[in-house]
């Protein structure tokens, strides 16, 4: 299939869709806030820079180590556990780098986006369409949340404007990604990616194997220290300025062995309680039973040891972008929320006190957005809010003339 490109840049929806545009791949249209690598097959987070700040972190200090210090563990030790000691972090430190990449470079478990209207394509599957969707397009009303029996106990979930659809059990939208994840537990900003269903299991091992490199540094270290006190009968001031490297990780490996073992110790927690950081954060499960535990050893076995499952979005597909463009949650809600009603979107109809406001009107498109301010209640607050002061201010400037 020929190559496409993506389409200019500065031209309005209605002119892309009007456009004979070429197929593009899923990633190419994607509306979240993710960077894509190799034509799709990887996704990082909006903020994936950070990671190179994270693995200087943590490769420099082993370099530091492996040749400066270790020499000196070489030499104190018989020469197969000598070489042995320094194997094990070069190795431990490959072994983390890789589950950095599985954590960073894996989608967390992003929930697909509905569509803004079947009717934009004619391929489209509509089997793959959810009900409530269904729902908004025809023009019922959507309560924002609504409740779910999970194992016996009632689960509420909300409806996010975003993603236009009802967020599964555990599901929650990262401001940061602009994506729904399942699973969500929070994001991440030392690897730059949200952290939920599908690369919970690697930042776990990540987080715990970083505490034990840091906690074996630590240790080889203060080993290299008394060694040298030994050796030429001095003090440990005498032996750090004989090694000052190793008293630089000694500091460095302390500080970060309270962070990351800290983390560490509380994500045990939540496995074994099966819980997010997200829900212990907001006190779900204070007042209320968790309809998620099962028990230690069930808890473990289904964060730790589950089959990791395939991801929900096929970011390779060929789709038709007109699908994805035309959909932009700005072009639905934010002239509410920015207060900002101008006439080319909005006609004004209904009169209150000299102010004329229809808020139920569409744009001289010819597409029917009233659906989408009836599956928004918090708009007409918003929109009587600047309807009342707007009249005050009237009146008030009535008074003073």
């Amino acid at each position: 299939m020929k190559r496409t490109s993506l389409p200019p840049r500065g031209l309005s929806d209605r002119q892309i869709s009007n456009n004979d545009t070429p197929t593009l791949r899923l990633y190419q249209v994607w509306k979240g806030n993710n960077k894509f690598a190799l034509r799709g097959r990887l996704i990082f987070g909006s903020d994936a820079r950070s990671l190179y700040l994270t693995i200087f972190l943590i490769v420099v200090p082993v370099i530091l180590f492996c040749s400066l210090v270790s020499q000196s563990l070489v030499n104190y030790f018989p020469k197969n556990i000598g070489l042995l000691l320094v194997a094990i972090p070069a190795v431990f430190t490959l072994y983390i780098l890789v589950l950095i990449f599985f954590v960073a470079a894996r989608d967390p478990g992003i929930i697909p986006r509905n569509p803004p209207s079947p009717d934009l394509d004619d391929d489209w599957d509509a089997s793959s369409m959810s009900t409530d969707w269904a729902a908004t397009q025809s023009g019922k009303y959507l309560p924002p949340t609504k409740s779910l029996n999970v194992n016996g106990t009632m689960v509420r979930v909300k409806f996010c404007q975003t993603c236009m659809l009802y967020r599964p059990p555990r599901c929650s939208h990262c401001a940061i990604c602009n994506n729904c994840v399942d699973r969500f537990d929070h994001h991440c900003p030392w690897v730059g990616q949200c952290i939920g269903k599908r690369n919970y299991r690697s930042f776990f091992m990540f987080v715990s194997s970083l505490a034990i490199l840091c906690t074996y540094v630590f240790a080889m270290c203060w080993i290299n220290i008394i060694m040298i006190m030994q050796e030429n009968s001095s003090g440990i001031w005498e032996a750090l300025m004989k090694s000052p490297i190793s008293g630089i990780l000694i500091t460095y490996t302390f500080t970060a062995s309270w962070f990351v073992g800290g983390l560490s110790a509380f994500h045990i927690y939540l496995v074994i309680t099966n819980q997010t950081t997200y829900e212990n954060f907001r006190n779900r499960y204070e007042r209320r039973k968790n309809p998620f535990n099962h028990g230690c050893a069930q808890n473990f076995k289904e964060v730790l040891f589950s089959k990791i499952p395939r991801s929900q979005n096929e970011f390779r597909t060929f789709v038709r972008p007109e699908v994805y463009t035309q959909y932009n949650s700005s072009r639905y809600f934010g002239y509410a929320f920015s207060l900002n009603f101008s006439k080319k979107s909005y006609e004004t109809e209904t009169s209150i006190d000299g102010i004329e406001l229809d808020l139920e009107r569409c744009d001289t498109s010819g597409t029917d957005h009233s659906s989408k301010w009836v599956t928004a209640p918090d708009l007409h607050r918003l929109a009587s809010k600047f309807i009342s002061e707007n009249v005050n201010k009237d009146k008030e400037k009535r008074q003073g003339v």
